[in-house]
């Protein structure tokens, strides 16, 4: 017999999932929903310390931890202290907390999150509409809103700002990811951050990891409960779609740039990497700045990867500076600190001696795409272009957390004559597309400068992914473009 212990997102209890544990229970599981305490002064640690307890109460079955929002948190500490009895760890509408990561890292309202940094008094619950603010309501109908209404209660903060303590051996419990796709990213997000994002997605590729989608948004267990249930079965047994990598997988870590380059010799500043032309004089410039969130302890880091290298060459060989910078874009809330380690990296460009300070483009990649906004909102003269590579333009579902200061759709009303080159991969995932269109759209409306590059055929990351002829020429036209914008060699 299967039992599943269900810990619900902040401010709810055990009444949350009232109608996907009568389903379970039919189909002859046991069912511990939880309600956890609700005590002030409760924190994460009291949180799993009741887990723990209900967990040696538990005999003779195969247990599945259950975690929506941010119940996921006590739920892998739990697991951390008793992986010999949970059978497996099910992530519902949830993130994928490290250790050490407090549950606020994951608030998507920025106004919470600034407010917990300050007040250590319960958190009220939200109220009609503001629950968009904790996700999607898709689906919900005016009873549901109004029983989270009737029933939620405060939740005390140091279960938000506790950091979450995963064990020695957070992987030993397999783990399924329900993904409510009305509500954040689908199984083709997390495959493109297994295979070309941040090194630390890669173990989702691994035999312990099974993924499962719902088209929902936030809260299933009231929206869609049979469809819940079902889907937490098959969970339980192991179903579901996992995530492969064969060893043709392509990496920018690894393969050489896809257009021949010489490889001039470049200049360390601190972040920045600065790639001079043969010649002498000043000459414009390109800034090149990665995506992400990338790990922070990752090698190699993005500029010393043959992709960002091949690119900066690729500029000085046609006689402007390339340059690279490491940004610390680490996490969704750091799009702040990335954005001030840029506007380092191009102050000191500006101040090299082979620059020409009043000619300089920005060329900015996938992720780090919403680090353009400042840019959009109030260009400064010496900017002569921006430069856009398959980029995210708004924040994608589960993507909330970022500051609303970087949303490009509506920075472009600032941009007046400052011209854009977006480089379109037309087989992009489909929640960044959207952000895309959405740019696109109020570009025209503001009717800003923008040239689009489309590969039609490319796939997020094509350089690297899809080493085509197609992708050869759309590399070479995008780099002229821009080279164009700024007074280099252009067409």
């Amino acid at each position: 017999m299967t039992a599943f212990v269900l810990v619900g997102e902040a401010f709810t209890g055990g009444w949350l999932w009232d109608g996907v544990a009568e389903r379970l229970r039919k189909a002859g599981a046991r069912v511990y929903p939880v309600t956890p305490d609700g005590d002030p002064d409760a924190g994460l640690g009291t949180h799993t310390e009741e887990l723990v307890a209900l967990l040696d109460r538990i005999d003779g079955t195969e247990t599945v931890l259950v975690g929506h929002g941010y119940g996921i948190h006590p739920v892998l500490a739990a697991a951390g202290r008793r992986p010999g009895r949970v059978a497996r760890v099910v992530h519902v509408a949830a993130g994928l907390p490290s250790d050490g990561d407090p549950a606020l890292l994951l608030v998507r309202d920025e106004t919470v999150r600034e407010r917990l940094g300050r007040d250590t008094t319960p958190l009220p619950p939200p109220r009609g509409g503001e629950w968009e603010k904790w996700g999607s309501l898709d689906g919900l109908s005016a009873d549901d809103l109004a029983r989270l209404d009737r029933l939620a209660v405060p939740q005390p903060a140091r279960t938000l700002t506790e950091p979450l303590r995963l064990g020695d051996d957070p992987d030993r419990v397999p783990s399924s990811a329900v993904m409510c796709t009305a509500d954040g990213p689908g199984i083709d997000v997390v495959e493109m951050l297994v295979r070309t994002g941040p090194p630390r997605f890669r173990k989702l590729a691994g035999p312990g990891y099974v993924f499962l989608e719902l088209p929902a948004g936030h809260w299933p267990m009231l929206s869609h409960p049979a469809e819940l249930a079902d889907t937490l079965l098959r969970a339980a047994a192991g179903k579901g779609r996992r995530i492969t990598l064969g060893e043709e997988r392509p990496s920018y870590e690894e393969r050489e740039f896809l257009l021949e380059t010489t490889a001039y010799p470049y200049e360390r500043d601190g972040r920045l990497d600065v790639y001079p032309p043969d010649g002498e004089g000043r000459r414009p410039a390109v800034l090149l700045v990665h995506g992400g969130p990338v790990d922070a302890d990752r090698a190699p880091t993005p500029r010393d990867t043959p992709f960002y290298r091949g690119y900066a060459r690729y500029l000085a060989g046609l006689g402007a500076v390339g340059a690279t910078v490491d940004h610390r874009l680490y996490a969704l809330t750091d799009y702040a600190r990335a954005a001030g380690d840029i506007a380092q990296a191009l102050e000191a460009l500006r101040a090299h001696p082979r620059v020409d300070p009043d000619r300089i483009a920005l060329w900015i990649f996938s992720g780090g795409g919403l680090l353009a906004a400042e840019w959009l909102a109030a260009p400064p003269p010496w900017l002569r272009c921006l430069a856009l590579s398959y980029p995210v333009l708004g924040a994608p579902p589960g993507w909330e957390t970022v500051g609303r200061r970087y949303r490009p759709a509506e920075a472009v009303a600032g941009a007046g004559a400052l011209p854009v080159v977006l480089v379109r991969a037309g087989r992009e995932h489909p929640a960044f597309a959207a952000t895309v269109e959405d740019f696109l759209a109020a570009a025209g409306k503001h009717g800003a400068d923008v040239e689009i590059v489309d590969v039609p055929d490319g796939r997020h990351g094509f350089e690297t992914l899809d080493r085509t002829d197609a992708s050869r020429e759309a590399v070479v036209r995008s780099v002229r473009a821009v080279l164009h914008r700024v007074g280099g060699e252009g067409r």
